[in-house]
């Protein structure tokens, strides 16, 4: 049979009802949101299914949030006999899901961990201070030439090289804007704000990063049983010591989505099944390499077909 890839999302995935339809025929799902709650004592079920008071895209809510969902999603394939992919990899926060999927961490310490880096990211800047968006229709090298010239002492730098021709830029939110202004008069097709509550992957993230050591520092890291494709790098990572060093650097430098999938390719790999909410990867994946077929995995019928899909 052939090698196949996991693949695990990170925050814009979030939606209300995620996983509803799994949870409603697998224990599994409920129990993972439900021992992930217990860890930082919040009912993140109850959030994910109906937000009443507006927390689920708040960075430090929309991270553990997300790594349970995939987890559970993890833990359901496992259930259902899906074989075990010889790579993993996760965009920006889904790191961490395919961290624990792979054995390098325990889940409960991934979730307090991922609650504490979304508050530590929130913590170094002013709300409304700084800001993300997705620039459609350029190559790297103008958004990067267009960054520098909108900085003006301010930070705005290329965070999420996500598929050719769209890249997300972040920074100081009147350096972005900017930048947003230049992109358009460059010839860019889009210019489109996110909906993130701080600015990922930038210099301005660089505090937050040199806490979140301290915080790694304290869990323990073991050797990867499965190879996992890191953003920072987009090399295959199995060694503790290196993912740790690559999880602090990813907060302040770019996902290197694009070169990350094309890695995952060149293994040989031709399948890839995104584990957790939606299909977002998979629609930036087949822009990448179009050769790659990607299956979502979210609901009954998405699982079982993926599953199948790979054991063929």
């Amino acid at each position: 049979m052939q090698k196949f890839a996991l693949v695990f999302p990170g925050q814009g995935s979030q939606k209300l009802g995620m996983l509803n339809s799994l949870a409603s025929k697998h224990p599994v799902v409920r129990e993972t949101f439900t021992a992930a709650a217990a860890v930082i004592d919040q009912d993140l079920w109850e959030i994910s299914q109906h937000d009443g008071d507006n927390s689920l895209d708040q960075t430090h809510i929309t991270q553990p949030v997300l790594l349970a969902a995939s987890v559970a999603i993890w833990r359901l394939w496992q259930q259902r006999g899906g074989r075990l992919p010889a790579v993993m990899a996760g965009h920006s926060l889904g790191e961490y899901s395919a961290l624990v999927c792979a054995g390098v961490l325990e889940f409960t310490d991934a979730i307090k961990l991922v609650h504490q880096r979304g508050q530590l990211m929130q913590s170094v800047l002013a709300p409304g201070q700084g800001k993300m968006a997705a620039i459609v229709g350029l190559e790297n090298y103008q958004i990067n030439e267009i960054c520098d010239q909108a900085a003006s002492g301010q930070v705005v730098s290329a965070a999420n090289f996500n598929c050719p021709g769209q890249t997300v830029i972040a920074g100081d939110i009147d350096a972005v804007e900017r930048a947003m202004v230049l992109c358009k008069e460059a010839g860019a097709k889009r210019a489109l704000s996110l909906r993130v509550s701080v600015p990922s992957h930038c210099a301005l993230m660089l505090p937050a990063a040199e806490k979140l050591a301290l915080e790694l520092d304290r869990v323990k890291f073991s050797p990867a049983a499965i190879p996992v494709v890191q953003n920072v790098v987009a090399e295959l990572c199995k060694e503790p010591e290196i993912i740790k060093q690559n999880l602090i650097k990813q907060l302040y430098h770019p996902v290197l989505w694009v070169d990350s999938v094309r890695i995952i390719y060149q293994a040989g790999i031709n399948k890839i099944v995104e584990c957790g909410p939606g299909k977002v990867l998979c629609g930036l994946i087949k822009r990448i390499e179009p050769e790659l077929l990607c299956c979502g995995s979210d609901d009954p019928q998405s699982l079982e077909s993926a599953i199948a899909e790979v054991s063929t």
